[in-house]
């Protein structure tokens, strides 16, 4: 936009005005001059006083009736084709008072002169205005990014009206499957086949794709995202008509292409009478409620209107935030939920029973527990202590104070583990699988839902491929080959509260996944899908990548980490009444050996002995598999055992019994 541009448009509106009312006082004798040439011939008229007497009286009143009919009330880079109206209204008006003042005033003005004149008006008072709109667009359109629409529907069309009056995107054409729309105008633009969509790209300069069908399914949508992975344009979407409907997002608003898409996996409606069987009506605690699922969780829980919530969250900062957004949740939706943040441990076993029995707490989600793999790796004691001691101080407190119902939330990597992560929670199941036969805690029923990655969570490779991508790369994957089940937070969320509601006691629920997804190729969609081109490399490139392309390197598989995860340690999962979650009975180990083992696993860590925590893990059938390096840090660091306590005694070492079968 050129500096006389910005000047006119940076003007106050009053000033505006009145450059406009001189601007049209020009024109008016101007175009009153030439329709005078045009039936004349002749400039001789110029000279003649009384032919200029019958300006005196039009003027005035030609811009009074342009000031009651609006019309400079109009943005002049908005105005729209209704405008003319208004212009044509005012230029007759005009050309009326023009011919009987001159009729009346018998003013040497020739009859046809104010029809010209009339036309004229309306051709030039009209033509300047949108001349200048179209200036001033053209000069905002050559910094915008130039994007096609793909869907023509309700939400296209009214999305075109939206992105006009923004200052960063300038749509073009539409893309749509119907037959029907495809070379009709909509808006005022061309709807194409999708066929055509790489010469619509090629000739019109588009740079951005908007997906604007909120109400398609994501299996739909996935099979749009893959007409577009091979061309160099970046695609975005407005919300799902879900969201829209829910007040959660605008239909203005314009996001990334969500990784759930590309998945193309639909959710399957939950089961109301599941959902709220275990919820509502009463007191629900969930542990780690500021982690990703818990505080899905808590949102979830919430709406099924239970009668008390507690959040129970080591982090203040977590806990303070999820305590912040229910209870502007709850004053939104109006809902009467009492929702209590109790800021603790899980290993602070008179803490969490003394938060039970004050709050009556009917409903345990056990979230709490620590994800990430190589970080478990070099902390192993502390990831023991929080995933096995936590979970057993949790059911034991349930136990105790006489929660209804348990739910352990585990996840795939206890399933023949090769990390210490899946391996405590592995072993984590199995007490609680022993603890759901134990004759003390009849009252309490205890079962497990086990379930892969979720999407967007802190643990997902998802926020880093993003991070990457927006610093240029490279994009860092471990392997070619490894591959990991993924699903979104709300449905694994969802899935969890109706397994829960089923339970019988000691079940392992397994929710269903889908497909594995190749990690490398999920990294290459999402590249590909930022309008860039993926080039995969052997070793780290020495420089940034350029010229539309990104780098993805393959290092290698960190410390405990599986080339492919697995849901299910048998073959005989069991249909439910949920098509998306299967029980599967499990072996375990008998309540006193486990018990034995947990003495010998709790001295272990006191005393940092890795070897030690390994043989327990791998003698109490958990199918762990560790790998041939121990990478804990202080391990790493030559700290003798005793730095962590002293060694017990010969005569009062427990030893270690190995139970088969």
């Amino acid at each position: 936009m050129n500096s006389f541009t910005y000047r006119l448009l940076s003007m106050s509106r009053a000033r505006k005005r009145a450059l406009q009312l001189v601007v049209d006082i020009i024109i008016l004798n101007a175009v009153f001059v030439t329709a005078m040439w045009m039936r004349l011939e002749s400039f001789d008229f110029l000279t003649n006083g009384r032919v200029w007497l019958v300006m005196i009286p039009v003027l005035p009143i030609t811009l009074y009736f342009f000031v009651r009919l609006g019309f400079y009330r109009a943005v002049l880079r908005y105005i729209a084709g209704r405008a003319l109206i208004t212009i044509l209204m005012g230029s007759v008006l005009s050309g009326v008072a023009m011919s009987i003042v001159a009729r009346f005033a018998d003013l040497p003005i020739p009859a046809p002169v104010p029809a010209i004149y009339t036309v004229l008006t309306f051709v030039c008072i009209g033509g300047v205005r949108f001349g200048f709109r179209e200036l001033i667009n053209y000069s905002q359109n050559r910094r915008k990014e130039r994007v096609a629409i793909y869907g023509a529907g309700a939400a296209g069309r009214q999305l075109v009206q939206i992105l006009l009056q923004r200052s960063d995107y300038m749509p073009v054409a539409f893309i749509d499957d119907a037959k029907q729309a495809q070379g009709t105008h909509v808006g005022g633009l061309m709807v194409y086949p999708p066929s055509q969509i790489e010469a619509l790209i090629r000739n019109n300069g588009v740079n951005v794709v908007l997906l604007a069908m909120p109400s398609a399914t994501r299996a739909r949508r996935n099979q749009i995202l893959r007409k577009f992975e091979s061309l160099p344009v970046l695609l975005r979407s407005v919300p799902g008509l879900d969201d829209i409907m829910a007040g959660k997002s605008r239909i203005d608003q314009i996001n990334d292409i969500g990784i759930e898409d590309l998945l193309g996996r639909d959710a399957i409606p939950p089961r109301p009478e599941l959902l709220g069987a275990d919820i509502r009506g009463k007191v629900v605690m969930v542990t780690g409620a500021g982690g990703s699922i818990g505080s899905e969780l808590c949102r979830q829980i919430l709406q099924q209107k239970p009668t008390r919530l507690v959040l129970f969250e080591l982090s203040e900062a977590a806990l303070y935030n999820i305590q912040q957004e229910l209870e502007a949740l709850l004053s939104v939706r109006r809902l009467d939920v009492a929702v209590t943040a109790v800021l603790g441990c899980i290993m602070q076993e008179r803490l969490v029973e003394r938060t039970m029995r004050q709050f009556k707490v009917n409903t345990v989600y056990h979230a709490a527990a620590y994800k990430h793999v190589p970080m478990v790796e070099h902390n192993i004691s502390a990831g023991i202590r929080n995933i096995v001691f936590g979970t057993k101080s949790v059911v034991e407190a349930a136990i105790a104070t006489g929660v209804e119902s348990f739910i352990l939330i585990s996840t795939d990597k206890s399933v023949r583990p090769t990390n210490i992560m899946g391996a405590s929670k592995r072993l984590a199941e199995m007490l609680c699988q022993a603890l759901s036969s134990a004759p003390h805690a009849s009252g309490t029923t205890i079962s497990m839902v086990r379930f892969g990655n979720v999407l967007g969570s802190s643990g997902s490779v998802i926020p880093t491929f993003r991070r990457q991508i927006e610093m240029g790369g490279p994009i860092t994957v471990t392997h070619p080959d490894v591959t990991r089940f993924f699903m979104t937070i709300p449905e694994a969320a969802q899935l969890v509260i109706q397994a829960g509601a089923m339970a019988k006691g000691g079940e392992v629920f397994v929710l269903d996944m889908g497909d594995p997804v190749r990690i490398v190729e999920l990294a290459t969609r999402m590249v590909r899908l930022h309008g860039l081109k993926p080039i995969l490399y052997a070793e780290p490139p020495k420089t940034k990548s350029f010229n539309g392309e990104i780098g993805i390197v393959f290092t290698r598989l960190r410390p405990g980490e599986k080339m492919h995860e697995e849901l299910l340690i048998g073959n005989d999962p069991k249909a439910t009444g949920h098509p998306r979650i299967m029980s599967a009975t499990e072996r375990h180990q008998p309540l006193s050996v486990l018990f034995n083992a947990l003495s010998f696993l709790q001295s272990a860590c006191e005393r940092n002995d890795i070897d030690r925590i390994r043989a327990i893990l791998v003698e109490q059938h958990t199918d762990y598999q560790p790998s041939r390096d121990i990478v804990d840090l202080f391990w790493q660091e030559g700290e003798m055992p005793d730095a962590f306590g002293p060694e017990p005694a010969a005569a009062d070492q427990p030893r270690l019994t190995l139970v088969r079968g």
